[in-house]
């Protein structure tokens, strides 16, 4: 019994690893976690004083007892019954199906992640790459919204980059629980995404075992105060204005708040004076899809960050937020699809006009080249009439020449206008981008009535005070200080 046992070296090595792995698994990683969670826990209650919205517990619990309680809801349990009458399966099977449906959706929020690389990374991004503004806040309304309501951001979708901007400028407000589309499943953003508190949707899945599991996530979240954000588009828009709303998310919202939990909608409105997307998303309005990569933009915004950095490029132009007025639910008589309708029309009146969309329009409503006091009168005439329809705008400087000379250079820049002794005017092959722009203030100009005939068709063509101080701080800076 006590005799000497001769083993191979890599098996003595491998029984001491089990070994090793059961005793941390059992007596150390236990503590580990408690001490660690324990020391999470009281960050987040200092945080929590900061924010006006303060996290809610939903999102701290732990990622796996989320899905048990998403899992074994009743609606969830009969769509398994009747997923297993209907394909023929056992019930074991359907259940292990919408156990990987509720594994995909479910997020694992993180405040470190959030907080501590997310906000930082967001910033950085926004403010490398833009000169980020905010058009349109009014801070006493959204202050008056009851604490215990669940607060949805409802935006349009012009580029992957609406996640960054409005991420960053609602930091000192609180955190945002996003929708995502299938191109941010792959590694490693699936997992970064998920930390941040998103989760993913299939958007071309029709079943209805994953419809419930997704509706059941959504109902759970929203009744347990979640502030979320959606693009009811659905995805980027193509032609570059507001899209018809689909009404999936809306619709599960509307149903969570059946039991009488309260949901005010807030509609943000996103601009930019360059999409990062844009020739992408002119190339798929034929209906071809999208014909590049993540790898592709990302490879493209790493180049581009590195030329900023080194100096030898401008910001790619401005880009504006704009919060409408809140809706509340309750308060709304209308069915899901007026709902839906009535949020993109509220987002579409606050939608900011910027100076590169402006002279988009201004250039295609011309017959032909604009000398440059014409370009300069028509300008200056448009935003007047701009400013008294109390449309949302921003003039950088409050300089209308300036702004005009700004839109001028990022257009040059990209090598998009022609320009001859008779004067300026959209480069012949851009007129489908010069569209692609003007369509995100085709609504605004249309609002200015027989002043201002806009040759646009209309818009839709195909089916927060910590972080606004930190803008309007840097704004008021920089006009005091100069642009470059």
């Amino acid at each position: 019994m006590f005799q000497p046992v001769t083993l191979p070296l890599w098996l003595f090595v491998l029984i001491l690893l089990f070994a090793a792995v059961t005793f941390a698994s059992h007596f150390l990683f236990p503590s580990v976690r408690w001490f660690f969670r324990r020391r999470l826990e009281r960050a987040v209650a200092r945080l929590n004083t900061r924010l006006t919205r303060p996290i809610e517990p939903f999102k701290l619990a732990r990622r796996r007892d989320t899905i048990q309680r998403v899992l074994y809801s009743p609606d969830v349990l009969a769509a398994v019954t009747a997923h297993a009458a209907e394909e023929g399966v056992p019930e074991e099977v359907a259940f292990e199906q919408a156990h990987r449906y509720a594994r995909e959706i479910v997020p694992g929020f993180s405040a470190f992640a959030y907080f501590g690389f997310a906000i930082r990374a967001a910033r950085w991004l926004a403010t490398s790459l833009f000169r980020v503004r905010l058009a349109r806040l009014d801070a006493e309304k959204l202050a008056a919204i009851p604490p215990e309501a669940t607060v949805v951001f409802v935006m349009n979708h012009r580029s992957n980059m609406d996640y960054v901007l409005v991420t960053y400028l609602v930091a000192g407000q609180t955190t945002l629980s996003y929708a995502v589309g299938e191109w941010a499943r792959v590694w490693p953003l699936r997992s970064l995404i998920r930390a941040m508190g998103a989760y993913f949707i299939r958007r071309k899945s029709r079943g209805a075992l994953y419809r419930t599991v997704l509706s059941t996530y959504v109902t759970v979240a929203t009744r347990a105060r979640v502030t979320q954000a959606m693009f009811p588009e659905g995805r980027l828009s193509l032609t570059g204005a507001p899209g018809e709303p689909r009404l999936g998310l809306l619709a599960y919202i509307t149903e969570a708040a059946q039991d009488g939990t309260e949901v005010i909608f807030v509609p943000t409105a996103l601009n930019y004076d360059r999409v990062l997307e844009d020739r992408v998303l002119i190339a798929a309005q034929g209906g071809g899809g999208f014909p590049t990569r993540i790898r592709v933009v990302i490879r493209w915004l790493l180049r581009q960050l590195v030329l900023r950095v080194r100096g030898l490029t401008h910001h790619l132009g401005y880009a504006a937020v704009s919060f409408g007025d809140p809706l509340s639910l309750a308060s709304f008589p209308g069915d899901t699809e007026a709902l839906g309708r009535e949020l993109m029309d509220r987002i579409e009146a606050v939608m900011p006009v910027l100076p590169v969309p402006l002279l988009a329009a201004l250039l295609l409503e011309a017959e032909g080249p604009l000398d440059r006091a014409t370009l300069e009168r028509r300008w200056n005439a448009r935003l007047r009439l701009l400013e008294g329809a109390d449309i949302v705008l921003h003039v950088p400087r409050g300089n209308p020449a300036y702004a005009l000379e700004n839109a001028l250079r990022i257009l040059r820049e990209r090598q998009l206008l022609a320009e001859t002794p008779e004067g300026i005017a959209a480069a012949p092959d851009e007129a489908p981008l010069f569209r692609f722009y003007a369509a995100s203030v085709a609504r605004q100009l249309a609002r200015l009535g027989d002043a201002a005939p806009a040759t646009l068709p209309h818009p839709r063509l195909l089916p927060a005070d910590d972080a606004a101080a930190k803008v309007s701080a840097g704004t008021r800076a920089e006009t005091e200080s100069g642009e470059t």
